[in-house]
């Protein structure tokens, strides 16, 4: 059974951003805060599926239809049938809809979240193997990847390529699911979706948190040296080993890559997601010292996806949570555990401070 306190987490008017009686799409806050409330939506329907919660007493609803969506389709995984995403649809309570002459930003036709880690029986096996399959860049190959990317696809052929008819959005191992839709899509059909990834997961040590920052500046530098040299010995290039001048000629995909600007959104006391802050920022350190070379080859690649494609010449070295290009927002708060730290409830509140900062790959 679940405990009360997990019940009113679960309870969108209890927990939930009930503030946003009227959602201006044009307000980063407004949308974050339904993107997060969207994902949440869907640990709470995976809750509801768990504890037999239904018609009635299904929590999960609200959490979608307060911002006049509806459930289009659940995603649900093969091999324990848990609801790890979902799609809604955007349902306005007003008819003509389509031809209102929005200043700015659209609201999304539909919206593609993913969930994170449940660590519960039932759901904890498989949750976590998708993890091992995050941490040793082979999120590619699972069920929950391919379904995901069916889905998307056939929503894009449907309403098209469109600036912001489409959104992703996940959280944790779900924000991991829908950063690699993300970069496909761009990849496979130039389409840039707009994407809300909340706590993804960096494979890294969080160097982050070191407080020495000279001990701090030193391991990252020598981090990208090693990285960049290892890219160089096994001719890394363009997500994939290169054997010969044509590959070489081939298009660099982190460079087609940039021209998509997911949103991040993480927290410096979360070891998960911290580092995204530091790749970032240290591209960019590296580059005022006259480091640029190194960093442009050291920031497309991880050292544990160059070594792997010594062993796997297919998609492998292709380190798949390496982004060019974010609008990254930091919660400055200090939050009191990495409970908080790392939950979706933190991206919808009033009360916290958070630092904006956007990159863009050149």
């Amino acid at each position: 059974m679940s405990s009360s306190s997990d019940d009113e987490k679960e309870i969108f008017s209890v927990s939930g951003p009930t503030f946003l009686t009227a959602v201006d799409w044009n307000n980063s806050h407004h949308r974050r805060s339904v993107a997060a409330s969207l994902v949440k939506g869907v640990y709470t329907l995976e809750r509801d599926r768990r504890y037999h919660r239904k018609g009635p007493h299904a929590l999960a609803p609200p959490w979608w239809e307060f911002f006049h969506f509806k459930l289009f389709k659940l995603l649900v995984d093969n091999h324990d049938t848990s609801y790890f995403g979902a799609i809604y649809e955007y349902a306005p309570p007003y008819p003509h809809y389509h031809h209102i002459n929005y200043n700015g930003q659209r609201p999304p036709q539909y919206v593609v979240a993913f969930r994170g880690t449940i660590n519960m029986p039932g759901n904890r096996k498989q949750d976590f193997k998708l993890n091992l399959h995050v941490i040793i860049n082979n999120l590619k190959r699972s069920t929950r990847f391919q379904i995901g990317l069916e889905s998307v696809c056939d929503i894009i052929k449907h309403v098209g390529p469109s600036p912001g008819s489409v959104w992703l959005a996940g959280h944790s191992l779900g924000s991991s699911i829908a950063l690699v839709l993300g970069r496909e899509m761009v990849k496979q059909t130039g389409a840039h979706l707009e994407t809300y990834l909340f706590n993804p997961p960096f494979i890294s040590p969080p160097v982050g948190r070191i407080t020495n920052e000279t001990l701090k500046i030193g391991l990252r530098l020598v981090n990208s040296v090693i990285t960049a040299g290892l890219a160089l010995a096994f001719r890394v290039a363009g997500g994939r080993r290169s054997s010969s001048n044509a590959d070489d000629q081939e298009p660099d995909q982190f460079t087609v890559l940039s021209s998509w600007v997911p949103y991040l959104f993480v927290n410096p006391l979360d070891p998960i997601c911290s580092e995204y802050a530091g790749y970032f920022k240290h591209r960019e350190d590296m580059e005022s010292i006259g480091a640029g070379r190194i960093a442009k080859i050291a920031t497309k690649h991880s050292i544990g996806s160059i070594l792997t494609s010594v062993t796997r010449k297919k998609d492998s070295s292709e380190a798949l949570h390496l982004i060019p290009s974010a609008h990254l927002t930091i919660n400055s708060s200090r939050l009191q555990s990495f409970k908080e730290a790392h939950g979706i409830q933190q991206w919808w509140r009033r009360d916290l401070q958070f630092e904006y900062k956007s990159y863009q790959y050149n």
